[in-house]
C-alpha cells in the first residue's frame, strides 16, 4: 500500500530551496508543488488514467495560487480522473483564465480571493472597501513594483481632504498588509507603504484613547471566538475586568490570589510601590480564574510560559496575540483598556445611584469596610457592564449572518 503524503503548510512550501536539480514536493491526493533550480515553485498534479502514469498537468506558479485553490483544483481533476476523463485541456484553460498580477488590480483581486479568505465577513468587506473606493481607482492600472510612497501619500491626502484621517490611515494599513503578502509571493520587491509614517497620515493621542462600548463587545467577542490559546484569551478578559497594567496580570502568582474571598493582593515589591495593592474580582473574573487554576500548568505563575521552565509568559505576547487576530481598531493599544475602564466607570455610577463616582475613579487600596463595600460593587457594575457589551456584539454577529 502507497504511502500517504503528510498534508503541507504555507510556511512549509515558502521554506522549500532550490537544489542543484528540481524536485517534487507532494501534498496528497495527486497535489505536488515542484521546486526548480531557480527557486520557481509549480504546482502540479500527478495521476494515472487507464492504467497508466501521466505526465505531471501543471495547475500553476505558487505565487499566483495558494495551497487552499491549489488543492480545489487537484480535487477537480481527480474527479475528472474518476470519470476517464485527462485533466490537461482543464487545466490549461484554467491557467489561462488566472491573472498574471504583474498590475496592482489583479494582484489585490489574488490577495483578496486568497488571504482574506479565512477572515471574517467585516474584515473582508472593509478591506475590498477601502482598495474599491479610493486605492485602486487611483494605482490600480499600476505594475506592482511601480507604486511608490508617493503614490500612498497622495491616496491617503486625497481621503483627508474629505474629513477622514482614520479611514486615510485605515487604507494605508490596508495597502501596507497587501504588499507584505505580495513580498512574501515574491510577487513585490518593496512595501511602499510602509514607509509612509502612520502620524503623517493622521496624529492620534494614544493617551486619550478610549473603546466604545461597542467596540469592546466586539473584540472580545472576537477574541473569544478565535483560534488563540484558551489561556490567552482569558487573559485579555481579565485584563478588561481587573483594570491592572498588562505586567500586573502576566506576571501574577498563584500565591497572590484568595478566590474564595475573589481578592488578589500584588506584593509591593512587584509594583516598586511602598504598600500591596489590593484588587477586588468581580464573579467573572473569580469563574475565569478558577478555570485557569484547574487547568494550571505551573505551580507558581498563573499564565506560565509554553516553553516548560517556571516563569511567566513574556510581556509581549498579549500584544502578539491581539496582532494576530488582525482586528479592525485604528490606534488601540493593550494599556488603552484602563483608560477605557475607568471612563466607562464613570457613566456606570452615574446610572447607578448607589455607586459613588469620585469612589470609582480611586486605586482599589481602600482603609475603611465600607470603601471594601463599595469597591466590590465597582467592580461588579464593570464586568456586568462588559458582559452587556459582549452580548450585544455577539448579536450583532448573528444578525448579519
Amino acid at each position: 500500500m502507497p504511502r500517504l503524503a503528510v498534508p503541507l503548510t504555507e510556511s512549509q512550501i515558502r521554506a522549500l530551496e532550490p537544489r542543484a536539480a528540481r524536485y517534487c514536493v507532494a501534498d496528497g491526493n495527486g497535489l505536488v508543488i515542484e521546486v526548480m533550480t531557480t527557486g520557481t515553485k509549480v504546482w502540479r498534479f500527478r495521476y494515472t488514467l487507464n492504467g497508466k502514469r501521466q505526465p505531471l498537468a501543471t495547475i500553476g506558479d505558487y505565487r499566483m495560487i495558494s495551497l487552499r485553490v491549489a488543492r480545489a483544483k487537484a480535487q477537480k481533476y481527480v474527479e475528472m480522473v474518476a470519470q476517464g476523463i485527462s485533466p490537461v485541456a482543464t487545466a490549461r484553460r484554467d491557467r489561462g483564465a488566472e491573472s498574471n498580477a504583474d498590475v496592482l488590480r489583479e494582484a489585490a483581486e489574488l490577495y483578496l480571493a486568497t488571504a482574506m479568505a479565512g477572515k471574517s465577513d467585516e474584515y473582508r468587506r472593509t478591506t475590498r472597501r477601502a482598495l474599491d473606493k479610493d486605492v485602486l481607482p487611483a494605482i490600480g492600472g499600476k505594475p506592482i513594483n511601480a507604486v511608490t510612497p508617493d503614490d500612498i501619500v497622495a491616496i491617503c491626502e486625497r481621503i483627508k481632504n474629505r474629513g477622514s484621517p482614520k479611514m486615510a490611515l485605515h487604507t494605508r494599513n490596508v495597502v501596507k498588509r497587501l504588499y507584505v503578502y505580495l513580498i512574501a509571493r515574491q510577487l513585490a520587491n518593496s512595501n511602499p507603504a510602509e514607509v509612509v509614517p502612520a502620524r503623517s497620515i493622521a496624529t492620534f493621542d494614544s493617551r486619550t484613547r478610549v473603546l466604545s462600548g461597542e467596540e469592546i463587545g466586539t473584540m472580545l467577542h472576537a477574541i473569544d471566538a478565535s483560534s488563540i490559546r484558551r489561556p490567552l484569551k482569558l487573559a485579555l478578559h481579565l485584563l478588561v475586568l481587573t483594570m491592572v497594567r498588562k505586567s500586573d496580570l502576566v506576571e501574577s502568582a498563584w500565591a497572590e490570589f484568595d478566590l474564595d474571598h475573589a481578592v488578589w493582593t500584588i506584593p509591593a515589591a512587584r509594583l516598586n510601590a511602598d504598600r500591596d495593592r489590593v484588587v477586588y474580582l468581580s464573579h467573572q473574573a473569580v469563574s475565569m480564574l478558577r478555570e485557569l487554576h484547574r487547568a494550571k500548568a505551573s505551580r507558581n505563575y498563573v499564565f506560565p510560559s509554553v516553553r516548560g521552565d517556571d516563569r511567566s509568559i513574556a510581556k509581549s505576547t498579549l500584544n502578539q496575540a491581539v496582532k494576530a487576530l488582525g482586528l479592525e481598531v485604528e490606534h488601540f493599544v493593550l494599556h488603552d483598556f484602563r483608560r477605557t475602564a475607568w471612563t466607562h466607570l464613570r457613566e456606570v455610577a452615574q446610572r447607578d445611584v448607589a455607586l459613588d463616582s469620585a469612589s470609582a475613579l480611586e486605586a482599589q487600596n481602600p482603609h475603611q469596610e465600607d470603601d471594601v463595600a463599595q469597591q466590590r460593587r465597582i467592580v461588579q457594575a464593570w464586568a456586568d457592564f462588559v458582559d452587556g457589551q459582549i452580548e450585544a456584539g455577539r448579536q450583532a454577529v448573528i444578525s448579519s449572518v
